[in-house]
């Protein structure tokens, strides 16, 4: 290795050290789905920046996603995958392959993957955590009200297993899935859950990660990206549709989040090469951060 490497080595490290300063002892909610989920490799590129943030005293606290993996266990079930308004229509035979997909696959592989890594985590069944309630009647694209099903809002969070497992330096793996009442399994939309559980701990950051760069004013235009963006100048770029389709939900629960007390909400693509680390410890950062 060249002295101008080791000097580019120890450089990364000297601007990494003011955040990692500012952010020792802080938590962070991360929310990774998409097609980033797919690929082997990415997922322990992710994995891997996750034990590094709990090794430096950064407390991440990891919300999983898993809608390829489901719709690909309910077409070999032989029910066809609808969506209205990004969210899953969730049959009762749906809800037992979402529940077993996310919570007794997904989310038991990602605490393993952890573990190995020489971090220390723990899956948390996201029923444990989310109490929900059924959600309203949608309307379609044809203005047509929908009935989705075993598909829940979220109206309460159960804190306690989570901050246990935070206070014992231990990486909770929450899957998306909430009970109502009556102790029946809902479907939640991942992001919405990522949301309620950074407000309801007042994490210093939420972090999604999905399979797109962030919010962009033309997605054709790689240069387009905004880095900074204010919850005032949400609505307009919603009104404008330049924050369209399944962004809106993303950028609305990101909102919401920062309205209860939310310091930062950042959007970044989990398929960039240890993308978590450069948008945390890099004065540029990769992706978009909402604010205040």
């Amino acid at each position: 290795m060249s002295k101008a490497s080791h000097l580019v080595r120890a450089e990364a490290l000297i601007e990494a050290l003011p955040f990692i300063q500012k952010y020792r002892g802080q938590l962070f909610v991360i929310k990774y789905g998409g097609s980033a989920m797919e690929d082997e490799h990415t997922v322990e590129r992710l994995l891997r920046d996750v034990v590094f943030l709990e090794a430096v005293g950064i407390n991440p606290v990891l919300i999983h996603g898993g809608g390829k993996a489901i719709t690909s266990q309910m077409r070999e079930a032989g029910i066809k995958p609808r969506f209205v308004n990004g969210l899953r229509v969730t049959c009762a035979e749906s809800i037992r392959i979402v529940e077993d997909v996310l919570s007794h696959s997904i989310n038991p592989k990602i605490v393993e993957t952890i573990n190995e890594f020489g971090g220390k985590a723990i899956g948390i069944p996201g029923n444990e955590v989310f109490q929900v309630k059924k959600l309203p009647l949608q309307r379609d694209e044809k203005g047509e009200e929908v009935d989705l099903g075993f598909v829940g809002e979220v109206v309460g969070v159960a804190l306690e297993q989570i901050q246990k497992a935070v206070a014992s330096e231990i990486v909770p793996v929450i899957s998306p899935i909430g009970r109502d009442e009556n102790g029946a399994s809902f479907n939640i939309n991942a992001d919405t859950a990522a949301g309620a559980i950074a407000a309801a701990l007042g994490a210093a950051k939420m972090i999604y990660l999905s399979d797109v760069p962030g919010i962009m004013r033309d997605p054709k235009q790689p240069d387009s990206l905004i880095s900074t963006l204010s919850i005032e100048g949400v609505e307009g770029l919603i009104e404008e549709e330049i924050i369209a389709g399944g962004m809106i939900p993303k950028v609305k629960s990101a909102v919401s989040a920062i309205e209860k007390g939310v310091k930062k909400v950042h959007f970044i693509d989990g398929r960039i090469q240890h993308s978590l680390l450069l948008e945390v410890f890099t004065n540029n950062g990769v992706g978009t951060e909402i604010v205040a």
